[in-house]
């Protein structure tokens, strides 16, 4: 199914939104993207395009198998439709002046929440940005599918118009090699909620085709990925590969026999938590798992044997060596030792992740100094906030705008009441007229009788209490006249976010698309910039 990049007939108005502003946002998120110095000992480069010169110089040094990893590519996409904008991003790698920008992401049922398509986006287009800045080189997006994760309840659900779709599955170990078969009564409970829409058919037949035309899950996510961003030269890599493990085999042992990596991991960690932020990942011995064919579980060394565990699987060290050598494929990074073998793996100058991941990444400098592996810019995915027309006409005519919604929801319903009533609710002024008043009968008494002040001040907190309840009983009625409006503002309040949260860690990209098609993905083409770090507000006109 061919994308074809379009002027979008959708009128938007897009601005943005400083992440202090929104509360929604992680204080090491914030910190992050606003430059504190308190983080900046834990990451290499700053956050600037002019910054990707001494990136490029220094991954540079770093050899990197480029004929290894096209190999693979080109084995990994014959099973996908042509694309010969992928397919020349592939070749070019060859060249030494080529170079990736890389995002990842587990493997989500129909993509899972919205910011793994903002995760994608922001990649292609900081790496368009970079091919017109640095012409002298070439700039290739790569998703990375996290097909060897096990955390299955992460990722086997979906949420589509308040329909949480959830995948049934009693296979264990790696998501991204359970066979896709008992997929089938997902898919179509997604057809019944979709509709008939000529949209609806459109990416139904294209979520249908991917998930049964591929034996294993993680081919099958790789191959949606495709069909959505190949006509941007979107890169898929699926590193789960017995040619790119086998690569890896020196720092592969290095973790198995010298477990040198929490040593690094935790050092940081102390010194992040003397900064003021926590430990992100907790550090293992042994960062990898034994990972077989419904089996995915942790390695560790014990009483002189390296065992699996929750298995009958036992190795000494000489066994666990020649294990290695022979099967590579079976030793899957956790996530201490996965960033490492990404860099290792491919030319890579920045990582796009979210405030989440990059936490785990700034817990890994002093790491990856110890393998020699270059560490990457590391740039904050975009966010964004999309109001739809519908949602924008109703805070139109409630008066109301985004940055009123970015408060609590009570809060929201306060202001607008006491704004929109035809007298005063706020009784202050009678308050302090109270105190004033006891304040005068309390000096009165003292004077006549020091032990009546008790007596005195108890009056004075019966009627505040008094008031206080009037006051309550003002509000309540003026709510119920505005019952309406009020439903409204929760409405909105839960539709830009959700369960108190963003709304890119709950909807999924799906409803959009019934309703703008591939314009959806063209408007945010066209304003999506992770340089640039706020919150980016879509407004549909």
């Amino acid at each position: 199914m061919e994308t074809i990049a379009m002027p979008t007939s959708i009128k938007v108005n897009v601005h943005s939104i400083p992440f202090e502003e929104v509360p929604q946002f992680s204080k090491r998120d914030t910190a992050y993207v606003n430059e504190l110095d308190a983080l900046r000992p834990f990451y290499k480069y700053d956050v600037r395009l002019e910054a990707f010169q001494q990136v490029i110089e220094d991954k540079s040094k770093q050899p990197i198998d480029r004929t290894l990893l096209i190999d693979v590519l080109t084995k990994q996409y014959a099973a996908f439709s042509k694309s010969s904008k992928v397919d020349l991003q592939i070749q070019r790698l060859a060249d030494s002046n080529t170079y990736t920008i890389i995002t990842a992401h587990q493997p989500s049922l129909f993509t899972g929440p919205l910011y793994y398509i903002y995760k994608i986006i922001s990649t292609i287009e900081l790496t368009k940005t970079l091919n017109t800045e640095y012409s002298d080189y070439h700039f290739v997006p790569v998703f990375i599918t996290g097909g060897e994760d096990h955390d299955f309840e992460e990722m086997n659900h979906a949420q589509i118009f308040n329909n949480r779709l959830e995948w049934q599955n009693d296979e264990k170990g790696s998501v991204g090699m359970m066979k896709t078969a008992s997929l089938k009564p997902v898919l179509e409970e997604l057809k019944g909620i979709l509709g008939n829409s000529e949209k609806a058919a459109e990416i139904y037949e294209l979520i249908e085709s991917t998930h049964t035309n591929f034996d294993q899950y993680s081919e099958a996510t790789m191959a949606l990925a495709h069909e959505l961003f190949k006509e941007d030269g979107l890169v898929i890599l699926n590193m789960n590969q017995k040619e790119l493990k086998r690569a890896f085999i020196p720092i592969l042992k290095q973790e198995l026999f010298e477990q040198v990596s929490h040593n690094f991991i935790e050092k940081t960690q102390v010194q992040l938590e003397t900064a003021g932020f926590k430990a992100q990942a907790f550090p293992r011995q042994i960062n990898l798992f034994y990972l077989t064919d419904q089996v995915r579980e942790r390695i560790v060394f014990e009483d002189d044997m390296f065992k699996v565990l929750n298995t009958n699987y036992s190795f000494t060290k000489s066994e666990m060596e020649s294990e290695l050598e022979a099967h590579p494929e079976r030793f899957s990074p956790n996530v201490n030792i996965r960033p490492l073998y990404q860099e290792f793996i491919v030319p890579n100058l920045a990582y796009v992740g979210g405030g989440g991941e990059l936490a785990y990444w700034m817990e890994r400098q002093s790491q990856f100094e110890h393998f020699k592996i270059n560490f990457p810019m590391l740039i904050r995915r975009n966010s964004v906030l999309w109001i739809d027309k519908n949602i924008k006409k109703k805070m139109n005519k409630l008066g109301l705008t985004v940055y009123d919604f970015l408060k609590k929801e009570h809060k929201i319903i306060n202001e607008f009441v006491d704004e929109t009533a035809d007298s005063t609710l706020n009784l202050d002024a009678q308050k302090q007229q109270i105190e004033t008043i006891f304040k005068e009968i309390s000096s009165i008494a003292i004077e006549v009788d020091p032990t009546l002040k008790k007596t005195v001040l108890a009056e004075q907190t019966r009627q505040l209490k008094a008031i206080e309840q009037i006051e309550s009983r003002l509000v309540r009625a003026e709510k119920q006249k505005h019952e309406v409006a009020l439903n409204q503002i929760k409405s909105i309040k839960e539709k830009l976010f959700p369960n108190r949260g963003l709304q890119e860690r709950v909807d999924n990209f799906i409803p959009f698309f019934l309703k703008y098609g591939w314009e959806y993905f063209e408007i945010l083409k066209l304003h999506l910039n992770p340089l640039e770090k706020e919150l980016v507000v879509i407004e549909e006109e």
